[in-house]
C-alpha cells in the first residue's frame, strides 16, 4: 500500500476554489468547509423568493399553490374520490363506534369532504359523519 501523504496533486477529489465573499466552494459549486469546520452554505431561498423554473419551456410556474382538489378527492381509488361519484344516491352506511359497536345511517349522499360525509336523512334533516369511522357502504341504485 502507498503511505505517501495526500496532497492536491494526488487526491480524486475536487480542488478548492475561493467563491464569492472569499468563501470557499469545492470547484462543482458545492458548499466547502469554511475556517473553524462550520459549512458555508448559501443562505436557503424562501418560498416568495423560489418560483421554480419549468426546464421545458423556460417559464417561471409557482411550485406553492395547490391544484384544485387533493387527489384523496378525485382518485375513485380512494373512498372519499369514489363516495364523490355515489353524490344523489341513497345508501346505508354502517360506522364502527370504538371497538365493537356498529351504527347504521340511512339516507341520501349530499357531500364528500376530506374527512366526512353528509347524508340527508329522510326527515330531511342533514348528518354529518365522521368518514375515518365508516366500515361499510350499501349504496341503493
Amino acid at each position: 500500500m502507498d503511505n505517501t501523504p495526500m496532497t492536491s496533486d494526488n487526491m480524486q477529489m475536487p480542488m478548492f476554489q475561493q467563491g464569492p465573499g472569499g468563501m470557499p466552494v469545492i470547484s462543482a459549486g458545492m458548499p466547502a468547509l469554511a475556517p473553524g469546520g462550520t459549512t458555508a452554505i448559501p443562505p436557503f431561498p424562501t418560498p416568495q423568493a423560489v418560483q421554480g423554473m419549468n426546464a421545458a419551456s423556460g417559464q417561471f410556474q409557482n411550485n406553492f399553490e395547490m391544484q384544485p382538489g387533493a387527489p384523496v378527492q378525485q382518485d375513485i381509488n380512494y373512498t372519499q374520490g369514489y363516495l364523490r361519484t355515489q353524490i344523489g344516491k341513497r345508501m346505508l352506511v354502517s360506522f364502527l363506534i370504538g371497538t365493537n359497536t356498529y351504527q347504521d345511517r340511512t339516507g341520501t349522499l349530499e357531500k364528500v369532504g376530506i374527512s366526512y360525509i353528509i347524508l340527508r336523512e329522510p326527515e330531511g334533516t342533514q348528518l354529518l359523519c365522521d368518514i375515518y369511522s365508516i366500515k361499510f357502504v350499501r349504496i341503493f341504485q
